[in-house]
């Protein structure tokens, strides 16, 4: 399993999906889905339109996705590993799972077909959904990364609705470029979770069995967020 401290989320559905599910979104309901997503402390909302090449390769008939983001407690991040944190961050997970399954309650009454996408299911890689948004990247320390910040959890549902705001192009790939000038996680990281080449080595990282979170805590991106970063980057390049 992706998440090993993560707990399977109930479902919490008390609406059911729509018979002959709408296919199409106005703008104001759209906005208002937004804002009470917003006021249910989520931070940004992205949309991932999937490609014919991506579902075949997953094995998958659905295409349209809503991708709820929430940061992650910075308190929680600074702990040390312990079981403890892994139980607190859990409990936070669960706290917007079930935000997540009221949110796609709204869309079901509204007359679209909902589904959360079990984010412990392997089947399919939500890392890899949240890339075709074209708002998201892999940082040097494998970090899925969108531009509110780097400690970012995120579930997601899939819907009926064919005309959400897809972003065709992918204005984030200097990221890329300026971690392979940085290398502070590679530095900082407890476990050397990297190789002699400095790529990241998933089985030597302990984040997903025992919380460490030292990459995020000294990365650049969240101590100083992603537009500071930006323009550092921009004067780097002069």
């Amino acid at each position: 399993m992706r998440f090993r401290y993560h707990q399977p989320t109930p479902n919490f559905y008390s609406i059911d999906n729509p018979i002959k599910p709408k296919t199409t979104i106005t703008d104001d309901f759209l906005d208002e889905f937004r804002d009470i997503a917003l006021a249910s402390r989520f931070v940004g909302l992205s949309y991932s339109k999937l490609s014919d090449e991506f579902k075949s390769e997953w094995d998958i008939d659905w295409d349209n996705i809503i991708i709820l983001k929430y940061f992650m407690s910075s308190d929680i991040l600074k702990m040390d590993p312990s079981k403890e944190k892994c139980k607190l961050m859990d409990a936070e997970f669960q706290e917007f799972g079930q935000k997540t399954f009221a949110l796609a309650d709204i869309l079901r009454q509204e007359g679209f077909r909902a589904d959360l996408i079990n984010p412990l299911d392997d089947r399919v890689s939500l890392r890899a959904i949240a890339l075709q948004s074209n708002e998201a990247v892999i940082t040097r320390s494998n970090m899925c990364m969108f531009r509110e910040g780097l400690n970012l959890g995120f579930f997601m549902i899939k819907t009926s609705i064919e005309n959400l705001p897809f972003k065709t192009e992918n204005d984030m790939g200097w990221v890329r470029d300026y971690c392979s000038t940085c290398g502070v996680c590679i530095d900082r990281c407890p476990e050397n979770a990297f190789d002699d080449d400095e790529k990241f080595i998933r089985k030597s990282c302990t984040a997903h069995r025992e919380g460490c979170s030292v990459c995020i805590d000294f990365c650049p991106f969240y101590k100083r967020g992603y537009e500071k970063v930006k323009q550092r980057y921009g004067r780097m390049k002069k």
